[in-house]
């Protein structure tokens, strides 16, 4: 759309200023005034660049609505353009990769009993909506817990919580939460035990004091690996993983998915580095991810995509692109539609160019009357018209494997 309106921000000035010249000058030299005047006007019918104009909003509506139709909602004609594109794309891990409901699987109690560790934690982590701290709080309620309100709650984001509850001051957060503490040995041991099993930790101090770990594990997404795969088969050279969790987890889900490579540890500023990073490597870039914390990532990202469903709204109004109903194998079909609906764009603009270049001189020299100009040149905007509208009956991804 850019090159259009350049194109036409020069050639519609130079095309009104030579039908001017062409009704005026020819007379001075002889030739009849009804002549001259009829050829400027076969001229100027030829040189309307009407299909030009809308060779490009009609591709990128008709990509917009089958986009929406598959169950993908795309902000903005740049939007699409930009997906076709994209040479690698980075996935966030909770919640994008995982089916984002993970659960307790270890409660690991040292000094304080198990029960008392887990109502500790749930006082605090009722207080935040991010995934693993809902399963904390599931697994408490499981158990038949009960506990009092937390107050004078601080989020630490990418780390954890500090709250006070029964006047104690509790934080609760992954290892870099406690960075410049000294953790003791027994902690140190549990958590090593924990990751190397791949599952998230959680280390609970009261008071100054670490009471224990919960260790929690996520699945993978259904079908994750063979959406992988369908990326790199339509052109996506590289898959990478950001996540807030450590190494061990992180490597242990892009094993099991097919992940080309992980950076973990991630605070949100440093998900931002790493975009930037990507984005010197690779060119162009996509970020997908659902919480608050990818938002950063995803506005630096040449296409921020969102889950839809189970996106945070941070996310959502960041996003380009929202995958409603956080269907992962929805993206192929984004980024296969988008390179069509760029092909699309292509063809109408060749047509479009093609018939100006052709009419023009037909009709400067006489070839081509008034008649035969409209009639090709209004064929040409149905023929791009019609092309674009090709895009509403692009097939779905089952169709594209």
């Amino acid at each position: 759309q850019r090159f259009t309106d350049r194109f036409e921000r020069i050639f519609v000035p130079v095309v009104l200023v030579g039908v001017g010249l062409l009704i005026v000058l020819p007379p001075l030299f002889g030739f009849p005034f009804a002549e001259s005047f009829y050829r400027a006007m076969a001229v100027l019918v030829a040189a309307s660049p009407c299909a030009l104009a809308i060779a490009t909003p009609s591709a990128v509506l008709s990509g917009i609505a089958r986009a929406a139709r598959g169950g993908v909602l795309i902000k903005g004609g740049v939007h699409l353009e930009n997906l076709g594109v994209l040479t690698a794309i980075a996935f966030d891990k909770t919640g994008t990769l995982t089916v984002g409901n993970p659960k307790v699987t270890d409660v690991v109690a040292v000094n304080a009993d198990e029960a008392g560790l887990l109502t500790v934690a749930a006082a605090v982590e009722s207080r935040s909506a991010h995934p693993l701290a809902q399963a904390v709080v599931t697994e408490a309620k499981q158990r038949g817990l009960s506990w009092s309100e937390a107050g004078e709650v601080e989020a630490v984001t990418g780390k954890g919580l500090r709250a006070t509850v029964d006047g104690k001051k509790i934080v609760i957060g992954n290892a870099k939460l406690f960075d410049g503490e000294s953790i003791p040995e027994a902690i140190l041991q549990h958590t090593e035990r924990l990751q190397t099993e791949g599952k998230s930790i959680m280390l609970i101090q009261a008071d100054g004091q670490f009471l224990g770990v919960v260790g929690l594990a996520d699945t993978p997404r259904d079908g994750v690996k063979q959406v992988l795969e369908r990326l790199r088969r339509i052109g996506i050279r590289k898959t990478v993983m950001l996540t807030g969790d450590n190494e061990r987890v992180g490597r242990a889900i892009a094993d099991a998915v097919g992940l080309d490579e992980v950076k973990a540890g991630l605070l949100p500023e440093d998900k931002v580095k790493a975009m930037e990073e990507l984005g010197q490597r690779y060119g162009q870039v996509a970020m997908i991810g659902d919480g608050v914390n990818d938002a950063p990532a995803m506005a630096r990202a040449t296409v921020g995509i969102a889950m839809g469903g189970a996106g945070t709204d941070v996310a959502l109004e960041t996003a380009d692109v929202a995958l409603m109903a956080d269907d992962l194998s929805k993206l192929p079909f984004a980024v296969a539609l988008s390179r069509a609906s760029r092909g699309i764009i292509r063809q109408n603009l060749w047509v479009s160019l093609g018939v100006v270049a052709l009419l023009i001189p037909a009709t400067l020299f006489g070839w081509a009357g008034i008649g035969l100009a409209v009639l090709v040149h209004e064929g040409s905007t149905l023929v791009v018209v019609i092309n674009a509208l090709r895009l509403l009956a692009y097939p779905d991804e089952e169709d594209t494997k």
